[in-house]
């Protein structure tokens, strides 16, 4: 083996220990470290992501990973295996529930999109739709109620402090609910917006790929298929300030490559190549 090589495996659980050999896919991962059972509302059964996000995420780690090992690389003149699992990136992108079990032995619940020490930083009804608003301190909190019309609620000793709105949680929910269903979503956008609390709309997947935002910052793109013609896909996450990346080929058809690779990768001849397509090797 050229001692050079970088090579990357990703798995379900790992090369070693009792479940090196057993598969797994996304949604089990996330079944069995954890995701799936902090993720839903208070009383409802446990949920998936909307995504594959355990495989994605491991894929962000196996990127990292191989440029370290790139860098380690041009210093010490030898490549290594890298050894990536769904399992491991899953226990580590716990983030702060896992360290609130390993540190203080606190065990994690299902809460929505409530947070267990900020409130209130979930998702609200309006009168036609629903709202994402977090209020992550005081100051935000006074805006929230100014905004409301519900500026009483700041001088009230249940709700004085965060500690006391998270002690009395249901009693603050209760009553933001009953003063936020009674004007429209774009009314409440509207008058949150430029006041300094974070706040979002629910969008759909069509309002999302419609946001000014996103197409200001260039995330739909459109290229050439050689079979469906014009498309569009997600642009490039990550600008730089010196280089300008760009979406180079169309997603590839089944195959599209593979006598390319074999030809100018591999080194294999048209003999070889044929040989290989007859016996459905490839």
């Amino acid at each position: 083996l050229n001692p050079k090589l970088i090579y990357t495996s990703i798995t379900g659980y790992g090369q070693t220990g009792p479940y090196r050999s057993r598969p797994g896919y996304d949604v089990m991962i996330e079944a069995e470290a954890g995701l799936m059972y902090i993720t839903g509302e208070e009383n409802g059964t446990p949920v998936k992501v909307g995504v594959a996000v355990t495989d994605l995420t491991t894929g962000l780690y196996a990127h990292g990973a191989i440029m370290a090992a790139l860098l380690a690389r041009s210093r010490t003149g030898r490549g290594q295996h890298i050894d990536c699992s769904l399992l491991d990136a899953q226990i580590a992108t716990l983030a702060n529930i896992g360290s609130s079990y390993l540190i203080a032995g606190q065990e994690a619940k299902r809460m929505g999109t409530s947070h267990p020490s900020i409130v209130p930083y979930q998702v609200l009804p309006s009168s036609d739709s629903h709202i994402m608003i977090g209020a992550g301190n005081d100051g935000q909190f006074k805006i929230l109620c100014n905004v409301l019309g519900l500026d009483e609620l700041v001088e009230d000793t249940r709700f004085r402090t965060n500690k006391d709105r998270v002690q009395h949680r249901h009693e603050l929910i209760g009553l933001l609910t009953t003063r936020l269903r009674t004007r429209s979503n774009r009314e409440w956008l509207t008058a949150l917006e430029g006041r300094g609390i974070p706040f979002a709309p629910i969008n759909n997947i069509e309002q999302t790929f419609q946001h000014p935002q996103v197409l200001a910052r260039e995330m739909v793109r459109t290229v050439e298929h050689p079979k469906a013609g014009e498309i569009k896909v997600a642009g490039l996450p990550v600008k730089y300030s010196e280089t300008q990346p760009s979406i180079r080929l169309p997603p590839p058809c089944l195959g599209e490559h593979t006598e390319e690779v074999l030809r100018t990768v591999l080194g294999y001849d048209e003999e070889k190549i044929r040989e290989l397509r007859e016996a459905k090797a490839v």
